[in-house]
């Protein structure tokens, strides 16, 4: 048997099936150990071990966002205890100079719980524990936007800020080929793809399932979700939150969506324009609103609002991507449902605007504003925080 063959045989062998001992002859021993590796990594075997008994001690996975600005990391600790709060964690480190935070001559960084949601992977008492970055001096990273946040959030919790974001992303194979696309060609043009129903119509479908029923077992206030205009396009909605949880539940909600779709040997993609030409790009909507916009005759204040954001384009620009504009500039064209990175504008139900007034908002006379603007890898920290300093705090 040829190794082409037999690389076949094995590859179509992972997780269940058998290579039989005939069938290996005369192949090349590196070939078959290399195979029968990955055949042997199988989820029916890793569940004889998911079932063990902890005798009570419980599996804490630390998250926290690395030196890029939009990559998540983690790493799990034993404890002796279920944790309750964030506080009953204990202040962990890892070496930031393997995550673009430090040099390696002083790379120590601190972990500081802030947030915890349940497992859904390892389930029972185990924890997702979501945690600031620290560098050597105890003083916050440059990629930890929480810390601000959080004090702009309390300086404004009086007023309520409540936000929705929705983020977009897309399925890619491992190869980088948008997945479920032809590899030598292009599906048909958009349009039958939005909230599709069918197997050529949408791609992946098994992922958001999985990922959704995982966001509601960890405790993200995950609020829907649909495929995209894009096909292999996707996004989930999460809110509405109040002050500093909507970054926090939004960045759970993409660790857990990474998690989800590795189990399916598939990549996600954050980029705001994955697949150049004429196709939609991927953004993060922010839908925002204070007590004051939902009351009766919230409208003015919603008008005021726009006022104030009208007059700081360019700063909410560069909040809106890790790399203060320059990812979204690819996909902030005034094309394909956005509004050109350059201009600033509003208006009723108008998706091609920088702040869109929903008609409902504008019907009833109250509600909310939908900012178009953040890229999909954006940082729902600055991207809250500079809303509400420019909305409430007016500075």
């Amino acid at each position: 048997m040829k190794s082409a063959d037999l690389r076949m045989i094995v590859e179509s062998a992972v997780g269940d099936a058998i290579v039989t001992a005939k069938q290996l002859i005369g192949v090349n021993k590196k070939l078959i150990i290399f195979k029968m590796t990955q055949v042997h990594v199988s989820k029916e075997i890793l569940g004889r071990y998911m079932d063990l008994e902890e005798k009570g001690r419980v599996m804490c996975e630390y998250l926290w966002i690395d030196g890029t600005g939009e990559g998540i990391r983690s790493k799990c600790r034993t404890m002796e205890s279920e944790p309750k709060e964030p506080k009953e964690c204990p202040v962990w480190n890892y070496d930031g100079s393997s995550t673009y935070q430090a040099e390696g001559s002083n790379s120590d960084m601190y972990l500081n719980p802030v947030a915890i949601f349940k497992d859904p992977f390892r389930r029972g008492p185990h924890k997702l524990v979501l945690c600031d970055v620290l560098k050597y001096n105890k003083k916050p990273a440059e990629s930890n936007k929480r810390h601000t946040c959080a004090i702009v959030m309390e300086q404004a919790k009086d007023t309520h800020p409540w936000f929705g974001i929705e983020q977009e992303y897309t399925l890619l194979d491992v190869d980088g080929h948008p997945y479920g696309w032809p590899k030598n060609g292009f599906p048909g043009p958009q349009g039958p793809y939005y909230c599709g129903v069918g197997a050529n119509k949408v791609y992946g479908r098994d992922i958001v399932e999985a990922h959704y029923r995982a966001c509601l077992y960890a405790g993200v206030k995950i609020a829907g979700c649909n495929a995209e205009v894009m096909p292999a396009q996707w996004e989930f909605q999460v809110g509405p939150c109040e002050g500093i949880d909507m970054g926090d539940h939004l960045w759970v909600g993409r660790y857990l969506l990474h998690r989800v779709a590795e189990e399916f040997g598939v990549v996600v993609t954050l980029d705001p324009k994955p697949i150049e030409g004429d196709w939609n790009g991927a953004g993060a909507h922010c839908n925002y609103s204070t007590q004051a916009m939902r009351d009766p005759e919230g409208i003015k204040v919603i008008e005021v609002a726009i006022e104030r954001l009208s007059k700081h384009h360019v700063r909410h620009i560069k909040a809106y991507d890790p790399k203060e504009g320059k990812d979204n500039e690819r996909r902030l064209t005034g094309f394909h449902e956005t509004s050109s990175i350059h201009d600033f504008s509003a208006g009723v139900a108008n998706r091609g605007a920088s702040i869109r007034i929903p008609r409902q908002v504008a019907e009833e006379g109250c509600g909310y504003l939908e900012d178009r603007r953040p890229s999909s890898n954006c940082d729902p920290y600055a991207v809250t925080e500079v809303i509400v300093r420019t909305t409430v705090l007016d500075v």
